[in-house]
């Protein structure tokens, strides 16, 4: 076009907006001032709106000098923009002198206004304007009760949403995700229960109650309800919290249906975050083919899904075909994060390449900027530990440009269990009791090295040190899936509720085994 007009400029505009391409807003205005095309009052909201996203303050501060002139200052749209700028910048003063100067204000600029203080973490003042503002819709005290949300405070939060006038399913969701964040499970389902409707966002939000306190089986228990009474039908985030809840106990069967499911919607066509999920929940249940299955099928694959299949891979031993995938990750053009050598060092922790391990490790702030973190540290010191290169990791660590973690001393005392360097393991444990000097389990493993050299003296020294913490090692723990949902099991068996009639299967077990033992010696004597 060789003379586009404003109509055609804001439809632009607004086509770069929709794409978050903010810079592209402000440099297609600029070319719109010098060629003299006078901006009409839809130009300027999108203008600030993009002004806003990319930080822009100076510029939009030209906006306003150009409202003013051409007469937009009064608009409400261009006051409401202006205000969320001005906040977003941290200079409330500036907005509230915008706020201020309008002649007439409607809910939509007192909105802006208190959004803006709270932005700026201002309750006081987000109150007092609340207090003052002559209409309040659904959304302004929606606003309002997020405010003191975001700030912690559910008494105030519960104590406004019983005062509105009118509620609606977004407001009942509000306050049911608010007592999720601060983990009041229990709060959290007395509204779920209380609410006169529910939408996905309901069930979603009761599902992240449950897993932000760990109830993971709890989150498969609200799925199944939510599909079992049908009224509403979940989304790809109802999916993916509860295929990561799978993940994280094990539950493969669980799983397995839940990705049905997702293939009944038509989720396993288009959206790349359940796909992801998938890949991840199959993974860590061991199910490594079907993970691989999975990720094959992902058409456009996004940096999640090569993090996802390198990691997985790495944690149950293919290391070979993890640094396969990290070779065509990078072919492909996929740049590689933190997350991703976590997975690549893995890998070369379990197939004990030393060297390898070292070169990748050097490569990611030479050739990709990464500053490693605590987790690609442990790995190495994890990798020169297995290999006997206790000296060697000693070293590493001291040069770590982060500083080791209890995880990382208890992996040297107990390489130094392995190969028997006492030396090595007096001061991983000299360094964990620093760290952790009530975890009886750091005085075992090195009065057990004392007893394997013979030093029972300072074996039992260290059991007395043990004994004066006043702690006991804690009893390791397992899920089991079964028909009627997971069974958790200590290893001593005493928490579990039908423990006497388990003790008495066991009993019976090895009786049978005996008998059958017997049998055998019996036939091979027979034979002889």
């Amino acid at each position: 076009m060789s003379q586009p007009s404003v109509s055609v400029y804001n439809a632009m505009l607004d086509g770069h907006n929709q794409n978050d391409s903010y810079n592209d807003v402000l440099l297609l205005f600029k070319r719109m001032r010098s060629s003299d095309v006078m901006p009409n009052r839809f130009t300027l909201p999108v203008v600030l709106k993009a002004c806003v996203m990319v930080k822009e303050l100076t510029q939009g501060e030209g906006l306003q000098c150009f409202s003013i002139k051409t007469g937009f200052r009064s608009n409400p749209y261009v006051a409401t923009k202006l205000i969320e700028m001005y906040s977003c910048a941290g200079v409330v003063a500036s907005a509230n002198k915008v706020f201020s100067e309008m002649g007439e204000r409607n809910v939509f600029i007192w909105t802006s206004m208190i959004n803006g203080y709270i932005l700026n973490k201002d309750l006081v003042s987000a109150r007092r304007f609340f207090d003052l503002s002559p209409e309040r819709d659904t959304v302004l005290w929606n606003t309002m009760v997020s405010g003191y949300i975001q700030t912690g405070n559910m008494m105030e939060a519960r104590s406004l949403f019983d005062l509105m006038p009118s509620r609606d399913v977004m407001s009942w969701n509000t306050v049911l995700e608010g007592y999720a964040s601060v983990g009041d499970v229990e709060a959290c389902e007395r509204v779920f229960e209380e609410m006169p409707e529910r939408n996905v966002f309901s069930w979603n939000g009761l599902i992240k109650g449950y897993t932000q306190s760990g109830r993971l089986d709890e989150v498969l228990d609200c799925f199944k309800r939510m599909v079992d009474e049908g009224s509403v039908v979940p989304n790809d985030a109802t999916l993916t919290s509860v295929l990561s809840a799978c993940a994280k106990l094990g539950a493969f069967e669980f799983g397995k249906r839940v990705h049905k499911h997702g293939e009944s919607l038509g989720y396993d066509k288009v959206n790349v975050n359940f796909m992801n999920a998938l890949v991840d929940m199959y993974a860590k249940c061991g199910a490594i083919e079907m993970a691989m299955e999975v990720f094959s099928g992902i058409h456009r694959r996004d940096l999640i899904s090569w993090n996802t299949v390198i990691n997985g891979l790495a944690a149950h031993g293919h290391g070979s075909e993890a640094l396969d995938v990290f070779r065509e990750m990078k072919i492909r053009g996929v740049r590689p994060d933190k997350i991703t050598f976590v997975g690549v060092l893995c890998a070369c922790r379990h197939m004990g390449l030393v060297e390898d391990g070292l070169a990748y490790y050097s490569s990611m702030f030479t050739d990709f900027s990464i500053t490693p973190q605590i987790e690609h540290c442990g790995c190495m010191v994890d990798l020169l530990s297995r290999a006997g290169l206790l000296t060697q990791a000693v070293e590493f660590i001291n040069k770590m440009p982060v500083k080791a973690d209890a995880v990382i001393w208890a992996t040297l005392l107990g390489a130094s269990k392995v190969y028997k360097k006492v030396e090595v393991g007096e001061l991983a444990h000299e360094e964990l009791v620093k760290l952790e000097p009530r975890n009886p389990a750091n005085f075992v493993m090195l009065s057990n090295i004392y007893g394997d050299l013979g030093r029972f003296d300072d074996a039992a020294r260290l059991k007395v040190a043990m004994r004066d913490t006043g702690y006991k090692k804690e009893a390791g723990v397992s899920w089991i899936e079964t028909d009627d949902g997971l069974v958790k099991f200590y290893s001593s068996g005493e928490k579990h509720r039908r423990t006497e009639e388990l003790q008495r299967v066991l009993i019976e077990l090895r009786n049978v085994s005996i008998l059958l033992d017997e049998e055998e010696e019996e036939v091979q004597e027979h034979l002889i």
